[in-house]
């Protein structure tokens, strides 16, 4: 059974991502309590009801000298919009996190396609492993989003030809590309947001280098800033610890 596309769609173009933080358990009280069962046991539940900053000195040692299971008793879930080619990338982290994506076989896909904005770095220089990003010319940012914006329309008339025609949804759905945005919840812990950080994003005080692409570091910042605000003694020495994952 197939559905009769909707009329009038018309391709809308976008430059950003959107994350939204949907639901937590997430607090650095988590982690000391986690933590201080090893020496106190049901005691620790104590901690329950304290303030974690006079014990922040704890969080710093637990992140410095990498015991990392203390990070994994808390959870975040996000809704992202971002291209299908971010979520592509963003699926290679698989320990420690939970994902669902729209699913192009049971809706009908929405014309809302990616085009880099003009902030957007589009000329590599370099060989792999010690390249660099820089800015294209103005024709080259004035090719980038003439022929994605064609591209996509073609694309999506393409679809909805198919699927007029009573083409299934998921043969249909392989004529558009992964500029397309898509949709997803994604759920995780402090641990493995910290590791998705330190590979996805650049940052001044990163003790490894990464050279993510723009658009999931793009993702990764606003996930950092939701999570920065609910631990944020746990951010803190994450940053001072040189942004690697314990």
């Amino acid at each position: 059974m197939t559905d009769t596309p909707a009329p009038d769609l018309k391709p809308s173009f976008r430059n950003d991502v959107t994350v939204e933080l949907v639901k937590h358990a997430a607090t650095d009280s988590d982690v000391l309590w986690a933590a201080r069962v090893s020496t106190a046991g049901e005691q620790s539940l104590e901690e329950l009801q304290k303030d974690p900053e006079r014990s922040k000195g704890l969080i710093n040692y637990l992140m410095r000298d990498r015991h990392g299971s203390p990070f994994e008793h808390n959870s975040m879930t996000f809704f992202i919009s971002a291209p299908i080619f971010v979520f592509r990338e963003f699926m290679r982290h698989r320990v420690g996190w939970s994902y669902n994506e729209e699913s192009g076989r049971y809706r009908e896909l929405q014309p809302v396609f990616y085009v880099p904005g003009t902030d957007r770095k589009l000329v590599q220089q370099g060989r792999p492993g010690k390249y660099e990003f820089v800015d294209g010319t103005a024709a080259q940012q004035e090719l980038t989003e003439r022929v994605m914006e064609d591209s996509y329309r073609r694309s999506y008339e393409a679809y909805q030809e198919m699927l007029a025609a009573g083409v299934a949804r998921e043969v249909a759905r392989a004529t558009l590309p992964v500029g397309l945005f898509s949709s997803m919840y994604a759920t995780c812990n402090a641990r493995s947001l910290m590791h998705f950080l330190g590979l996805r994003t650049q940052h001044e005080l990163a003790k490894v280098p990464s050279f993510p692409q723009r658009e999931i570091e793009m993702v990764g910042e606003k996930m950092e800033q939701e999570w920065a605000r609910l631990m944020p003694l746990t951010h803190a020495a994450f940053n001072t610890n040189g942004r690697v994952a314990p």
